[in-house]
């Protein structure tokens, strides 16, 4: 899924290509993409547009009126800036935004049709698509501290859940407890005020630190190569390899269709956390260290 640094590049790039352009057609080809019927989406058809925002992980595009086109790009949903009328594929392609100097490709990897489209007029409708969560990049600690602690929860939900903390998903989470040195399963109820200010701080440099990365690699492009598992990333989609940081080898919580990547090193004082798919059939002889789980796989 698109987490800030993305979603931040993408609103930069539209902003430079579509800066004061008219919306001159909608193209949607999937039936499940558009979730509004009022207004109707050719309510916007010639208007210029204002601006480009993020609500979270939803980009917003702002016409006048008050008009907004509410955009949520899910777990697959990718964005394609393309000449004038692209054809959109047959298999991938959701819709295409034309403008007068381009078109807006929107397209999703995955059968299941998550993407969403929403137009709705007025502010006032638009905030009903804010999760609420706190953008921390924007908090002081302070606040920060509050959010995490406002319920007990472990610490990789309470980093992914929109209600809590704004633009953060499965992948960054993952780099973000990695860098602040904290276990996915510690409580956050439970946090020290010292590992509270470690997250703050790691929360705020890796969402920097990766926006810039991005920012670097696309250069005055329109990015076309986002993904949540990038070669630079320490943690998250390297199950198995060694950590950049102190060479343990990385491992997995597997649950639904997310896994949670952490290093036992860095992490959790060489313990290792129980994979819930693995567990349950393993019972009382699930692993406890490293050690034990090279002894059973007959790693010498």
């Amino acid at each position: 899924m698109p987490e800030y640094p993305d979603i931040t590049i993408y609103i930069e790039r539209l902003k430079f290509f579509l800066r004061d352009q008219t919306l001159r057609h909608v193209r949607i080809v999937s039936p499940f993409f558009l979730r509004t019927a009022e207004p109707p989406i050719g309510s916007i058809i010639g208007l210029r547009l204002h601006e480009v925002e993020r609500m979270g992980k939803r980009i917003i595009f702002a016409f006048p009126d008050e008009y907004f086109l509410v955009l949520h790009l899910m777990i697959s949903g990718r964005l394609h800036w393309k000449e004038s009328g692209v054809i959109i594929p047959k298999k991938k392609g959701l819709a295409a935004l034309d403008f007068s100097n381009g078109s807006l490709l929107i397209t999703e990897a995955s059968t299941k049709k998550r993407v969403s489209l929403h137009l709705v007029k007025g502010r006032r409708r638009l905030k009903s698509f804010d999760r609420g969560g706190l953008e921390v990049l924007d908090a002081s600690l302070e606040e920060f501290a509050s959010a995490i602690k406002r319920e007990n929860h472990t610490l990789k939900r309470a980093m992914t859940d929109p209600r809590i903390l704004g633009g953060i998903g499965n992948a960054y989470s993952d780099e973000i407890l990695h860098h602040a040195r904290l276990s996915p399963v510690l409580l956050t109820q439970k946090m020290t005020d010292v590992q509270i200010e470690q997250l703050y701080h790691s929360t705020r440099e890796i969402l920097v630190e990766r926006t810039q990365w991005i920012r670097e690699e696309v250069g005055e492009r329109f990015p076309e190569k986002v993904t949540a598992f990038r070669d630079d990333m320490t943690v998250h989609g390297r199950f198995g390899l060694p950590c950049p940081k102190c060479g343990t080898k990385v491992q997995r919580i597997r649950y639904s269709a997310n896994e949670t990547n952490y290093c036992p090193g860095c992490q959790t004082e060489g313990k290792l956390l129980a994979d819930r798919s693995l567990s349950r059939l393993l019972k009382k002889d699930w692993p406890r260290t490293l050690e034990e789980l090279e002894e059973m796989q007959g790693v010498k």
